[in-house]
């Protein structure tokens, strides 16, 4: 084993040029919207699946939960 210490890969993501501060930059909504979207793609994919993934509403509703939930959680953190 090599004695590496483990370092944990944290993204961070800009978003410049909005509206929704004086300095027209966002770093932790898109940042927490990112992460959302990581989590909710882990359980909304697998079971977008038994949903039918492209035959039925459900299924595509399913396959686009977790883009909503990242504009969502994007656009109520104004940092």
């Amino acid at each position: 084993m090599c004695d590496v210490p483990f370092f944990p890969i944290f993204p961070v993501c800009f978003q410049c040029g909005t509206d929704q501060n004086p300095c027209n930059c966002k770093v932790v909504g898109p940042t927490l919207g990112f992460l959302s979207t990581i989590v909710a793609a882990v359980f909304c994919y697998p079971l977008s699946i038994f949903c039918g993934c492209g035959c039925t509403q459900a299924g595509k509703d399913m396959l686009g939960f977790p883009v909503k939930v990242n504009r969502k959680v994007s656009n109520a953190i104004p940092i």
